[in-house]
Formats: C-alpha cells, structure tokens, sequence
C-alpha cells in the first residue's frame, strides 16, 4: 500500500516537469533570440532544453554562453528570459493531464503553492495563461543568483504560517531542496528528472488524490 499524508496542511509545487512541459516552447523562443547574435551558437536544442530544466538562470547561461565574458552572458540570458515570457503569454505550453481537475480537487483539502528555479514572470505566465491563480495562495522564484529554492521554499512557509507542506518535484535538485529545506519530498517520475531519495512518489499528477 502507498504511504500516505499525515497531517500534511499544504503542497509546494515545482513548475517545470511537475505541472507542465515548455521544453519545446522556450527553446523555440530562446533561439528566436540567439540568432539574432553573431555567436557560434544559433540555436536551443529540445534536448539541451531537457537537460537545463531545473537549473538557476544563472546556471543556464554559464552553460549555453561559457564562451561569452559574464556581461554578455547575462545580457543574451536576460533577453532569452523577456522573450520567453512573451512567447509562452502567447502559444501556452503543455499542461500534463488532468492537471486542472486535480489542482481544483486538491485546493478543497490543501493550501497550494509555487517556488521554482525561473525568472520573474514564469510563474505568473503558467498561472495567466490558464487561469489558475485560483487554485494557488502565493508562489517565489530567485530574486538573484544568491537565493537557492531551499531558501524559497522555507520563505513560502514562514510567509504563509505553512506548518506541514510538503515539496512536488521531479529532478534530484528538487529533492535536495526539499531535504535542505527540512520538508518531505513528492517525486514526480513522469518529470524530467531520477531522484535517489523520497518519502512519496507519484506516476501522474492525479496520483496525489491518493496520497
């Protein structure tokens, strides 16, 4: 039998792997953008993509712009970011399946919540897009490259009065997180990442009406 909640008042989600999938999208709007550069690189791949969710923008742009001196870096990464937001206002990206009807069943019970590795406006984009913000009380991104999600996650409890939450996640650095931040840990295996180490795991979003 699946171990289950207890006592659990509230569920802090990831965004990327966990609610939906924008790999396609923000990889298509971040090399709109390169190409505009005279740089070696003129693209964003898919898999690149995949590789890169969860990380810090920071972390991104160390990765894809390694070439670069760290202000020119920081000034495409910017770029990509803007634009993405824009896109994603405008073309959505994947929601996984019966994600609505889970979040509306889930907010009858649980206070619900967002912290996720992405730049400002992400969150606000996800939630816009597909008129979700009902369903979710607050939610953080980093404000610099100084703020890990640990430190998010534990500013989302200590402002909301949470006393029980647990952290929704599908990448080992979510799970670290977690750990980090002293909360139980949901693994997300239709994610995008392998985690070592849970208290509970779920197969679809749906699966956490079982728990």
């Amino acid at each position: 039998m699946a171990k289950k909640f207890k006592n659990v008042d509230s569920i802090i989600f990831d965004l990327d792997g966990t609610l939906w999938d924008s790999r396609k999208e923000v990889a298509e709007s971040w090399s709109e953008i390169i190409r505009q550069y005279d740089y070696v690189r003129q693209e964003v791949t898919f898999q690149e993509m995949n590789d890169l969710m969860g990380k810090t923008m920071d972390d991104i742009e160390n990765i894809l712009f390694s070439e670069l001196p760290k202000e020119n870096r920081t000034e495409l990464m910017n770029r990509c970011a803007e634009y993405e937001n824009e896109y994603l206002a405008k073309h959505g990206a994947k929601l996984f399946d019966n994600l609505e009807d889970t979040l509306r069943k889930l907010s009858e019970k649980y206070r619900l919540f967002i912290v996720s590795n992405c730049q400002p406006g992400y969150i606000e984009t996800f939630l816009d897009y597909y008129d979700l913000n009902k369903y979710f009380e607050d939610h953080e991104c980093p404000k610099s490259a100084d703020i890990v999600k640990s430190d998010n996650i534990k500013l989302i409890s200590k402002r909301n009065g949470l006393k029980n939450p647990v952290y929704v996640g599908d990448t080992q650095g979510d799970a670290n997180a977690t750990k980090d931040a002293g909360l139980e840990f949901v693994f997300a295996e239709y994610g995008f990442g392998n985690v070592e180490e849970y208290q509970y795991k779920i197969e679809k979003i749906e699966d956490l009406l079982d728990l």
